[in-house]
């Protein structure tokens, strides 16, 4: 029987293929995989926020700029490191299982966040505060590039077939809901605390939270079984069975058509969400407060919508919805920006179209990515793939944005930025000729 062919016992279990897949199980590794993806965003989320807070504390100069951008940098390294993570442990994850792998992931991930809530500042101990903190960063770039690839793979191959988008969505939805928390951790401490308590302590708070966090994670990713799909290929590893060509190995093409059409979510969702509240405040001198409840706007709007738009594209093929929200990025970057322009008002309508856009790219996208590889090289495929592109348009989306306005003295001039990685995913995307929906999970387009 083919996967496409799906019964439903009386006790509420899927059978497909040679897998079983029981809903109770797929619910607790949807759980597991998105609040993991919560914890991780919520861990780079905290950092982007309190950039204009700890940027003179590690990076003091005479130019305010200058230290938000410097921090920024390292911002952006720990993206840069994603692909290193994902290299390491996308292929262990492929190779041990999903769910140890990932126990080891959202360790290292919570340690190394809690890690700089302790850090000395520049003021104490001079030049290795920068240091000590771009090792700390060094760390959850690491780790956060196999999380991923292993919680997509996870919450996909445990979900029934005709739900992998509605399943998979929701990866991206604890990522953007990491960032909607990230944004009210830091807003709350802006309103709760004096402008001298906030950098003096109060921002340390924020970073001590990921160690509770994460071990709550822990603790779920305790309960969580291997995938069915994992399950049968460890079967036949065991019984000698060939294995299956590399990721790596796929047509160069097919991966970069891959990572194009990917390119778009990192764009606006580092443009929007993680980088907006700080190029508020430079290029607008827009409050702190007011600045950070856009962005949790935007976050809490996107994060909504991805379930809604990864169920769609179950009923209408991941492509069409993936073109409606890239194309929308492409024709509606500017008027955003001008929007924004216009003030705070201007800002939340501009920030509500951007939010639905982010949920529009990013609902499919997960779904898209799993049905793209292969369950053996699955998690290395999607880890790595996500890792370079997330590095080179996502992490350094906070810092361009802010550069451009900087550098050509128009804030205007930052939509280009999305605009133009829209345009790479809508060449990416065009490329693509046959749907994915409702095909077997070792059935890859090619």
């Amino acid at each position: 029987m083919s996967v496409d062919d799906v019964g439903r016992t009386p006790s509420g279990t899927v059978h497909a293929s040679t897998q079983v897949i029981d809903l109770k199980a797929s619910r607790r590794a949807l759980l597991a995989g998105s609040l993991g993806n919560l914890v991780e965003w919520y861990e780079f989320a905290i950092y982007a926020y309190m950039a204009t807070i700890i940027a003179p504390l590690f990076f003091p100069s005479e130019s305010s700029t200058a230290s938000v951008l410097s921090t920024f940098l390292v911002f952006a390294l720990a993206f840069f490191l994603r692909p290193l993570g994902a290299a390491i442990f996308g292929p262990l994850t492929d190779r041990w299982g999903r769910r140890p792998v990932l126990l080891i992931i959202i360790g290292m991930m919570a340690l190394a966040t809690a890690a700089i809530g302790v850090l000395p500042t520049h003021a104490a101990v001079g030049a290795l505060a920068p240091v000590l903190l771009t090792l700390c960063r060094i760390l959850q770039g690491i780790s956060a590039g196999g999380e991923m690839g292993g919680a997509v793979s996870l919450m996909v191959e445990s979900a029934p077939p005709e739900k992998r988008g509605a399943y998979g969505a929701w990866s991206f939805t604890g990522t953007t809901l990491g960032y909607v928390l990230g944004g009210a951790v830091a807003t709350i401490l802006s309103l709760s605390l004096s402008p001298e308590d906030l950098a003096s302590w109060g921002w340390r708070i924020a970073f001590l939270l990921a160690l509770p966090m994460g071990m709550i994670v822990v603790y779920i990713r305790l309960k969580v079984d291997e995938t069915p799909h994992f399950k049968e290929v460890a079967a036949e590893r065991a019984e000698g069975a060939p294995a299956a060509a590399p990721a790596t190995r796929r047509p160069f093409g097919y991966l970069l058509v891959t990572a194009a059409v990917l390119v778009v979510y990192n764009a606006v969702g580092n443009t929007f969400m993680v980088g907006m509240p700080t190029f508020l405040s430079k290029s607008y001198q827009m409050s702190f407060v007011e600045s950070s409840v856009l962005a949790l706007v935007t976050g809490l709007v996107a994060g909504l919508s991805m379930p809604l738009f990864g169920a769609l594209s179950d009923r209408v093929d991941r492509r069409p919805v993936l073109l409606a929200g890239t194309i929308g990025v492409v024709v509606l970057s500017y008027p955003m920006y001008m929007l924004i322009s216009l003030g705070f008002g201007g800002g939340l309508v501009a920030l509500l179209v951007a939010g639905v856009l982010i949920g529009v790219v990013g609902g499919p996208m997960p779904a898209f990515l799993s049905e793209r590889f292969r369950t053996r090289n699955r998690a290395a495929g999607v880890s790595l793939t996500y890792a370079l592109t997330v590095a080179i348009f996502g992490g350094t989306a906070p810092y361009l944005i802010t550069a451009i306005a900087d550098a050509t003295g128009d804030p205007l001039s930052a939509a280009y930025y999305t605009l133009g990685c829209g345009v790479i995913s809508l060449v990416g995307l065009l490329l693509i000729t046959r749907g994915q929906r409702g095909q077997h999970l070792e059935a890859l387009e090619d």
